[in-house]
């Protein structure tokens, strides 16, 4: 049975490519958010009281003066749903969990850390050390980024030079890679990708968030059932 350093040690290993490719994000975040006029520690601000970079990516595109409130808090919500889910599938995994250790870490929960726990979850109990283990850096990690690049500001210049945009597309192919089941698996990410490509170019964001989340999840429940009905008539025979 893995103790509490075992825990520590695999949560660790489990988070470190996600920070790494997430660092470059912070700091794109961070001067994208200069450029529209906050300060370093309102950028730290934001990053602590919001935590969510596609949120946080879609309320400075808004961002203007007077703040138009009702969109950013609209389209916050929007790109944010998605969270209602992943909560409502960890929950049931955090049985070791006090309150206030539940409330903390799913305040925090980006969807790299939900997806190494349930994948984690497969094989072994969640605890609370594995959980913040992985938590705790990935946070820092964005907390000290994007600061730092509200105080590099422009000096970064164009990520696309580099390819640290794609940064996040690669750790999630990584992610859904780790997740495949065959079948079901394809046609979710086939339905999702498509919905939101679509709905991104028709409608924009954050509109292709919600598209996809809801494309993926009607895909995997007609795919789940149909794979379950050849079961249930072999049972019956």
């Amino acid at each position: 049975m893995p103790t509490m350093r075992d825990d520590i040690r695999r949560g660790l290993n489990d988070i470190w490519p996600a920070a790494v490719a997430a660092a470059p994000i912070g700091l794109l975040f961070g001067a994208v958010a200069a450029s529209k006029g906050l300060s370093p520690v309102e950028v730290f601000l934001m990053s602590v009281m919001v935590f969510a970079g596609g949120a946080q990516f879609a309320a400075i595109e808004l961002w203007a003066s007077p703040a138009p409130v009702a969109a950013l808090v609209f389209s916050t919500l929007l790109i944010n749903a998605r969270h209602v889910l992943m909560g409502a599938s960890l929950a049931p995994k955090l049985q070791g969990f006090s309150r206030w250790q539940k409330f903390l870490g799913l305040y925090y929960m980006a969807d790299e850390n939900w997806a190494l726990a349930e994948k984690r979850a497969r094989t072994h109990r969640l605890t609370p050390a594995y959980w913040f283990a992985m938590v705790v850096p990935f946070v820092l990690g964005w907390l000290i980024n994007s600061t730092l690049g509200a105080v590099i500001g422009a000096v970064l210049g164009d990520p696309k030079r580099l390819g640290a945009d794609f940064a996040f597309t690669a750790l999630f192919i990584a992610l859904v890679a780790a997740f495949w089941k065959g079948r079901v698996t394809f046609w979710t990410v086939a339905a999702a990708g498509i919905a939101s490509a679509v709905t991104y170019r028709l409608a924009g964001p954050p509109w292709h968030v919600a598209a996809g989340a809801l494309c993926g999840l009607l895909a995997a429940w007609l795919a789940a059932g149909s794979e379950a009905q050849p079961a249930t008539k072999e049972a019956e025979a």
